[in-house]
């Protein structure tokens, strides 16, 4: 029987029964850079940390059981999980990319991938005809799917069919919906890209990132990319997005249970000028999710009338956190303009839609009538002040 997503967050199939490292339950940090031999050729399996470690294996091997794949690879954050990943491309290749991506990635894409000769074509991916910008020298299609902040919902398994009918690699950055919620490799993505620092890590403790793939063949160059630049994820980072995955379940659960109260608290709200999560049956990708994904995430962008309602929120709130990231126990709020969509040039962040009145929630774990009622109590407050 297939395990259920649940109690893969906890157990990792190939070890149970097993009693090594003492039959410790908390899968041990090993602390080391470098490994001891018995002699020549008798390795113990490991030789240097950069090239791997006991700690980091063992979480790849339990995100790439939870994404369904076979191979997955810890790096130091989600930006470095990008970064290495495009050094399987090459000058002169070419990436159609979703043009509402995290702001770090289209900084990454536009200020280094581009200098060293990579192509890209920025276009609506959950609405246009991709397939009228491939060229002769497109390599990838590269999805967020729901995007950031904007929400918008891209059909993957019909994006895959695309890709595969033009020998292309579908590259799908599952960081918004976690593998709890949705597994693009079951819907013919080649490679998923997560932040880890986000939901899977889920606490605001420690950063890293993670490339998960099924495909042999790009596991062997990223096996072979990981070890020669160096940015694998360290022995105690890795013990924290472990002990952070085994709780991933009831923590999505409820943020996307909170997620959707506050959603539809925001919609009734007169300052509230729109609403964007795909959780709510207008949005024009429920349907989608509904057939691709197993929940809506904890994720919801909204906007409010104008600038100064914006700001006044973002210095009233308390209990709620004026931060960048997302994917904490804790509820955060975010200002995309000038925090993560920052280097993002003005008339790509206006063209997708982020504006000075756009806000963004991660929502968290707390109780949610507490979450809001500091919203009320915020909104109540600053409808007075500028009213006066």
């Amino acid at each position: 029987m297939e395990r259920s997503i649940e109690t893969k967050c906890l157990h990792l199939e190939e070890t149970e029964g097993s009693t090594i490292n003492y039959g410790a339950i908390s899968y041990p940090i090993y602390q080391t850079a470098t490994y001891a031999h018995s002699g020549v050729g008798k390795s113990s399996g490991f030789d240097y940390s950069r090239l791997q470690n006991p700690t980091k294996e063992h979480l790849e091997k339990v995100v790439a059981s939870l994404e369904n794949g076979t191979d997955g690879f810890a790096l130091s954050s989600g930006m470095a999980a990008i970064s290495l990943l495009m050094e399987l491309f090459k000058p002169g290749d070419h990436i159609i990319a979703d043009s509402d991506l995290y702001g770090g990635s289209i900084r990454l894409f536009r200020n280094v991938s581009e200098k060293n000769g990579i192509e890209f074509s920025n276009i609506d991916c959950y609405r246009e005809d991709i397939e009228k910008y491939i060229n002769k020298n497109t390599k990838a299609i590269y999805i967020e799917t729901p995007t950031n902040p904007m929400m918008h919902v891209t059909d993957i398994a019909k994006t895959s069919e695309i890709a595969k009918k033009h020998n292309l690699l579908l590259i799908v950055d599952n960081t918004f919906m976690s593998p709890y919620f949705q597994n693009p490799l079951d819907l013919g993505a080649d490679i998923v890209v997560h932040s880890g620092t986000k939901f899977l890590g889920g606490h605001n403790d420690t950063l890293a990132g993670f490339l998960v793939t099924k495909n042999p063949e790009i596991a062997e160059k990223l096996q072979f990319l990981i070890k020669t630049t160096g940015a694998g994820l360290a022995p105690f980072d890795s013990w924290l997005i472990l002990r952070g995955i085994k709780t991933l379940g009831i923590r999505m659960e409820k943020s996307q249970e909170n997620a959707l109260k506050i959603a539809n608290w925001l919609k009734n709200q007169k300052a509230v000028t729109n609403v964007i999560y795909p959780g709510l049956p207008e949005h024009s990708g429920h349907e989608i999710m509904k057939k691709q994904a197993r929940g809506f995430g904890a994720m919801l962008t909204f906007g409010v009338k104008n600038k100064d309602f914006a700001f006044s929120i973002l210095e009233k709130v308390r209990m709620i956190k004026f931060a960048e990231s997302l994917g904490g126990v804790e509820t955060l709020i975010t200002y995309p303009v000038t925090q993560t969509h920052a280097d993002v040039p003005q008339e790509i962040r206006e063209k997708n839609g982020i504006t000075e009145n756009i806000l963004r929630l991660s929502v968290g774990i707390e109780n949610s009538n507490d979450l809001i009622y500091e919203l009320e109590k915020v909104f109540h407050e600053t409808e007075r002040e500028l009213s006066g």
